[in-house]
């Protein structure tokens, strides 16, 4: 089979592999859509703390099932299947305090685009689903970003009418922004890229605001606030160490900032001692999802509540993944499909 490697920043080739071959409690998916993802533009331009390359390549996809190990019954050649990245352990620490997200065992299941992906058993266990006929594998191939935005706004105490600010208009701002909107906030989506923002207006926010040519960021937001208080609730979603510095400052007094963009490596987040003691504002960062998420992620597709028109714009073959990922990292789409059949 054809499988995508990162072999270094900036660095992909396209390699002859053998087919996995499968243990008796895992599964082999036939690729039908990966989707790009900024986790990968950051890979590939300035490598990820995680990982070291080479290694496989995405993490995004939905599929059919190929094979199935001899113990596996919940899944059967043929069904087309949403799978998720990662499972927790379930009897680690962190897993037995309700805190998945931080498993020391959490299993990351690289190496999507590719034509077929093998399924380790906790996963196969834990966050993959057999697809209703009505979703399409583009739509389920957004399953794993969409449950991190799912466990990103269960951290954030919104109520209905608070003012919620997200900065980011990629994908996993936008589908922040939908979910706030979902839970009748009044929303304002901050962005550089005017394409971005037309998007969240289609999600139903209440305001976008182009921060192109703004020079303060901060009194921009507050200005659009009851008597310029500041917002309840501040997302963070672009993984610019500056922007969660700007985040912090725009909240009101007892407000809450969720810091949930990865930042570069070594990056250092100052905060003014003095607005986070008197202000008593509430700073909190998320990382990643639960298994519990996935599977509202899961039912949320189902149930329409964000539609891939709206975030998978582009269709690419594999040998042009190169590309699509520079697209992606252009702002001149939300997302991109790399495409099998």
């Amino acid at each position: 089979m054809q499988a995508a490697v990162l072999y270094d920043q900036r660095d992909i080739r396209i390699i002859e592999t053998p087919i996995p071959a499968i243990g008796d409690d895992e599964v082999l998916v036939k690729n039908k859509v990966s989707t790009t993802c900024g986790t990968d533009v950051k890979n590939y331009k300035r490598g990820y703390p995680l990982l070291k390359p080479p290694h496989p390549y995405g993490h995004e996809f939905s599929g059919v099932v190929a094979e199935v190990g001899k113990n596996v019954t919940k899944f059967h050649v043929g069904d087309r299947v949403a799978v998720h990245n990662s499972a927790p352990c379930g009897h680690c620490y962190w897993c037995k305090h309700g805190q998945p997200s931080m498993c020391e065992n959490l299993l990351f299941n690289r190496g999507s685009y590719a034509e077929y992906v093998k399924v380790p058993e906790p996963i196969v266990r834990q966050n993959m689903f057999v697809m209703p006929d009505s979703m399409s594998h583009k739509l389920a191939s957004l399953m794993e970003p969409f449950s991190c935005a799912v466990y990103g706004i269960q951290n954030c105490p919104i109520q209905q009418g608070d003012f919620v600010v997200i900065n980011g208009a990629g994908p996993i701002g936008l589908m922040f922004a939908r979910l706030a909107v979902l839970r009748g906030a009044q929303v304002l989506v901050t962005d550089l890229k005017q394409n971005r923002l037309d998007v969240a207006q289609r999600m139903g926010v209440w305001k976008v605001l182009n921060l192109t040519g703004v020079e303060d960021t901060v009194e921009a937001v507050r200005d659009l606030t009851d008597e310029h208080r500041g917002a309840d609730v501040v997302i963070e979603a672009t993984g610019l160490i500056d922007v969660w510095k700007t985040s912090c400052r725009m909240a009101r007094k007892g407000g809450f900032v969720l810091l949930f963009g990865g930042t570069k490596s070594g990056s250092v987040l100052e905060v003014d001692a003095t607005l986070l003691h008197y202000s008593q504002i509430t700073i909190k960062g998320v990382f990643h999802t639960t298994p519990l998420c996935v599977q509202e992620a899961f039912k949320l597709l189902e149930m329409g509540v964000i539609d891939e028109n709206d975030f998978v714009n582009n269709e690419y073959r594999l040998p042009d993944l190169e590309r699509a990922i520079l697209e992606h990292a252009s702002g001149a789409v939300i997302k991109n499909a790399i495409v099998y059949d």
